[in-house]
């Protein structure tokens, strides 16, 4: 099992450098994040003990169960999951440093109320909605700028770009799509120059499609499966979690 997990990573940083070397990229400039929703804690420490450093899960409840046996093993860890506001607080015991999932108003006024008690802040990605399905979450691209603008008035979320979900499909052009909006809105955001909003990351891509979003300018992409192995269900039953559960 340990042999598999250091393979399969190994096998995924030289997929990551192949596709920024055919593009131009420093393959520096991408960060492999490890979806870890469903892996057991000892399986992620070995990634981590492999030099690996950033992590993320999907629900509150897996990152409590995670943290004792984690937290001694240096790492950062973010939250990719549809975040409900009564989860705000629980989100915030476990070093969380970034939310990639912020897709509404009231989640961040929550949020900004909960950090100015606890005297904090937390770095945020906007999630958007490219694939235009009804299952996702996501805030609608159309509304994206207006989300941004409402949220980089509460100062304790740091805004430093934006996260996608693409399309799940074996048509590489149809996830291209996704891919190439997200980076459409990222420059309209940029060249808006709002103040305390950064947009430096790109979060997109998965085990199936990172080389498409790489290829569309991804900083960060989420790998599990590739990594870890097949789980009990499909990713689409896990970004569903909400509104088909």
């Amino acid at each position: 099992m340990e042999n598999q997990i250091i393979t399969n990573i190994d096998e995924i940083l030289e997929r990551i450098a192949k596709v920024c070397i055919r593009t131009g990229r420093n393959p520096e400039e991408v960060k492999l994040l490890l979806a870890t929703k469903t892996v057991a804690a000892d399986r992620i420490k070995i990634a981590l003990q492999h030099g690996q450093a950033l992590i993320a899960e999907n629900k509150v409840q897996e990152l409590k169960e995670k943290y004792e046996v984690l937290k001694h093993v240096p790492h950062t860890s973010h939250f990719i999951g549809h975040l409900q506001t009564n989860k705000i607080k629980d989100i915030l015991k476990y070093n969380v440093s970034c939310i990639q999932s912020l897709d509404r108003l009231d989640l961040a006024e929550k949020l900004h109320h909960r950090l100015q008690l606890e005297n904090s802040s937390i770095e945020v990605l906007i999630q958007v909605n490219t694939s235009n399905e009804e299952s996702k979450f996501g805030v609608h691209p159309a509304d994206a700028i207006g989300l941004i603008r409402q949220v980089a008035q509460f100062e304790t979320l740091k805004i430093k770009g934006l996260m996608t979900i693409g399309l799940f499909s074996a048509e590489t052009e149809k996830v291209r799509t996704c891919f190439r909006l997200l980076k459409n809105i990222q420059q309209q955001i940029s060249a808006l120059a709002i103040p305390d909003v950064a947009m430096t990351e790109l979060s997109m891509g998965m085990s199936n499609d990172l080389e498409t979003a790489i290829e569309e300018g991804a900083t960060i992409v989420r790998v599990g499966t590739a990594i870890f192995g097949q789980r009990l269900y499909p990713d689409s039953y896990y970004w569903n979690e909400g509104k088909s559960l």
